[in-house]
């Protein structure tokens, strides 16, 4: 049994019959199953001797075609990883982690469309000194999404232009964040440095997408906080405060 039928088969069990009577006009899970790995293979990132490849994929719905999975959501996107998973093996692709996904709603997206966003959230050292890696053009974009259609080519979802500033307010610092993404940590190379014993050299990213902006935890030590709660990534509202060891940035637009 090939690979997708064999993941076709195993969510066809979460539900008695679904597979055979609701998505013959809405978005297909084993649709999603393959233009996921299609993304896979359209966002590698060649290094000295592996060819690295996204670990974090977004998907957007419309609002019917979101609701159809509500039953059996945290099911869906376990199938979906773990058809990556096997994927990337089957093809020699290297992960930095285990493939995870997630289902967004979009009202931009009509029934049967779906949209994905594949990133590589924590990019692989260099092998050797000095060595330089080679890099897909859209690898950690996240402002790229691709939209497939039924009926049309896949084309890129265009982000909604959002011209106002971002900053970063805390310890006395108003941080203003320049391009689609800021690095927060120990290191004297960070875009924003918090010299404080409990925060990582590179602990976490703030970036700019299409959907706005979000905070992502770069595997710290100690990990990220949002207005209290700890979150492995997370959408920023103007008045959010993200806790980074000690320290507690407040993230505005202005």
């Amino acid at each position: 049994m090939s690979m997708l039928r064999n993941l076709e088969a195993k969510l066809g069990g979460l539900v008695e019959g679904a597979f055979g009577r609701a998505f013959k006009t809405n978005v297909q899970p084993v649709e999603l199953a393959n233009k996921l790995a299609k993304e896979m293979e359209d966002n590698q990132m060649v290094s000295v001797s592996r060819v690295y490849v996204p670990n974090h994929y977004r998907v957007f719905l419309s609002p019917d075609d979101r609701a159809q999975f509500s039953s059996y959501e945290p099911a869906l996107r376990k199938e979906l990883s773990d058809y990556l998973l096997e994927h990337a093996r089957q093809e020699g692709f290297a992960l930095t982690s285990r493939p995870q996904v997630e289902l967004h709603t979009d009202e931009r997206l009509e029934l049967g469309e779906f949209g994905i966003q594949a990133q590589l959230l924590s990019p692989p050292e260099e092998e050797e000194p000095g060595a330089r890696a080679e890099v897909a053009p859209s690898v950690g974009d996240f402002g790229h999404t691709m939209v497939y259609s039924p009926d049309r080519e896949a084309r890129r979802l265009e982000p909604a232009v959002d011209r106002r500033q971002a900053f970063l307010v805390g310890d006395d610092r108003r941080n203003l964040l320049t391009g689609n993404r800021t690095v927060i940590g120990r290191s004297r190379d960070c875009d924003v440095v918090i010299p404080d014993p409990n925060v990582s050299r590179r602990h976490a990213e703030v970036r700019r997408g299409d959907d706005g902006w979000w905070v992502v935890d770069l595997d710290s030590t100690n990990g990220v906080k949002v207005n209290g709660r700890r979150v492995d990534e997370a959408s920023l509202r103007p008045g959010d405060r993200i806790r980074i060891g000690v320290t507690d940035l407040t993230f505005e637009l202005e």
